[in-house]
């Protein structure tokens, strides 16, 4: 049995035809509520990601986690975009033998790509930014013309690969790692307690906040009676609700520590398989070193 069709649409008054009813804008509120649940469910689909027996996933943890930061180092250092566009085919090619979906893995590097580096790149490839050949005319100043250069365009170019391809390394190491074993391994390199404990709790709490939010949303909309909206009213039950919020995170922040150190926590993320580097741990961190040391030599 399924949840019906009409009970799963944003808005089960209209008719599917759209004629019939009144097409009312969203609330805020539950559009924020909307994308915390996704979030959540994201989080969870890496879980069960991280899960799966791919090639990535079967690597000791402190293995991915330096062969990614030297990688990462040495995307920073390279200036050639064909090597930087051949480096990120190797990121794709990497997330589909980890067993990664193509659509979902591009979707979560593309999508803050445009987004974020766009707005930094597309001023640089103009010529009153970047001076050089003009591909482009777009306006004349002084009976000169100005517009996208060559030389901007190329800047433009090894910008987003190199974002592009630093942020699959790190999608990469975040969706085939769980979240416990990632901050051991932080710990067992030697980032210090206080960091991974903080990084820690920020991020198991964070969905439990999201949950009692939700909630609270929940039962304010079971106990309201009428379809009229008071835009006073709502900006009074956020301001309460945020309130209350807080109050909850310090209690639970309070007995969780309490909790925590009654059972004998010291501060080291502890899991229940101890680590073991195995024999494609050794070749993957030689492999990630040929590809680091080829990818310096061609640059130069």
């Amino acid at each position: 049995m399924t949840a019906p069709a009409w009970l799963l649409r944003a808005e089960p008054g209209l008719c599917p035809c759209g004629c019939i009813g009144v097409r009312r804008k969203g609330s805020f509120v539950a559009k924020t509520l909307a994308g915390a649940s996704g979030v959540l469910r994201q989080a969870i689909f890496s879980e069960d990601v991280a899960a799966a027996k791919g090639l990535l996933q079967r690597l000791d943890p402190r293995v991915k986690l330096v062969s990614m930061v030297g990688l990462l180092v040495v995307v920073a250092l390279v200036h050639s975009l064909p090597l930087l566009a051949l480096s990120y085919v190797a990121t794709v090619a990497l997330a589909v033998a980890s067993g990664l979906s193509l659509g979902y893995f591009l979707k979560r590097v593309w999508l803050f790509v445009p987004i974020f580096t766009g707005v930094v790149v597309l001023p640089a490839t103009l010529s009153i930014v970047t001076p050089g050949d003009i591909l482009l005319p777009l306006w004349h100043w002084n009976g000169v013309a100005e517009g996208v250069t060559a030389q901007g365009l190329h800047g433009a170019g090894l910008i987003v690969a190199r974002v592009a391809t630093s942020i699959s390394l790190v999608v990469l190491l975040t969706l085939t790692t769980p979240w416990v074993r990632l901050l051991a391994a932080l710990r067992a390199l030697g980032v210090p307690k206080i960091f991974v404990l903080i990084i820690g709790m920020a991020y198991r709490y964070l969905f439990l906040l999201l949950d009692a939010v939700d909630d609270m949303y929940t039962a304010r909309k079971a106990r309201t009676l009428t379809g009229r909206r008071d835009t006073r009213e709502g900006r009074a039950f956020v301001a309460a609700g945020a309130g209350t919020l807080f109050g909850k995170a310090h209690q639970l922040s309070e007995e969780v520590h309490q909790a925590m150190t009654a059972r004998g926590y010291t501060g080291d993320a502890q899991t229940l398989t101890a680590f073991r580097l195995r024999r494609a741990d050794y070749v993957f961190v030689a492999s990630s070193l040929l590809c680091a040391a080829a990818l310096l030599l061609a640059a130069r």
